[in-house]
């Protein structure tokens, strides 16, 4: 299956709480959308790794992707070495997107820019002919495949971002999917130890960081990301 964009992320929930609004806006285009968690989340304070897999699985389908797939790389402890490398490459090379996305650059969780850096290396990577992957299980190996593009979404951190994507008709299936993962935001009835992540003011963050990238470009709501090169337009009046 060839995908139009694949969205990474080093958790699951990482993909729609920096980029599920962009990811339902594209899918309702018609555009072929999938998401590659990297780890099952397994270090996680709130639930359990089972309890992520249920919950990655409901919000996939609220956002309407084709695909989701889990690495298992160690929550924590993956690197960027060639092991991990050839494993993200394989995924690349499968559904040959044409865009990627990816953490953030710079985050409080030490993963996220571990993450970032390991699929934006393994999409270099992926396009060099003497590299040799196949899947698990098939006869064929893959052919090289480097997307056009490698964009980073942004997580806890306001990022000064290089573009933003207009999705106001899309936040409340972003805060929809994000609520999937009921274990691990705010439930004023958990028993569960407090986290960075599960407090209202979290939770409240997503709609009003959001609100505020759409100000910032004229709009009502925003979701922001930075680039490796400069993002080229067609012309002036592509800009909104």
């Amino acid at each position: 299956m060839k995908l139009d964009i694949l969205v990474f992320g080093a958790h699951p929930d990482d993909a729609e709480l920096g980029a599920g609004a962009t990811i339902a806006k594209e899918v309702a285009s018609g555009k072929k959308v999938g998401i590659i968690d990297l780890t099952r989340g397994e270090l996680g304070t709130r639930g359990s790794a089972e309890i992520r897999d249920r919950e990655a699985a409901k919000a996939a389908e609220i956002l309407g992707v084709v695909v989701r797939e889990n690495l298992e790389f160690a929550d924590g402890f993956f690197v960027n070495d060639a092991q991990h490398q050839l494993k993200v490459i394989e995924m690349i090379r499968k559904y040959r997107p044409e865009i990627v996305l990816c953490n953030a650059v710079d985050d409080r969780h030490i993963d996220h820019a571990k993450g970032s850096k390991l699929v934006s290396d393994a999409c270099f990577l992926s396009g060099l002919k003497k590299i040799d992957t196949k899947l698990y299980g098939e006869e064929q190996w893959q052919e090289p495949w480097r997307p056009k593009q490698v964009y980073h979404y942004i997580q806890w951190k306001n990022l000064e971002p290089d573009f933003v994507v207009e999705v106001s008709d899309f936040i409340s299936v972003k805060e929809k999917a994000i609520m999937a993962y009921s274990s691990q935001f705010f439930d004023p009835n958990s028993k569960e130890p407090e986290t960075p992540i599960s407090s209202r003011n979290f939770t409240d963050s997503v709609n009003y960081r959001a609100r505020d990238l759409g100000r910032l470009i004229g709009v009502e709501y925003g979701e922001g990301f930075t680039a490796e090169r400069y993002v080229a337009v067609k012309s002036l009046d592509s800009l909104i």
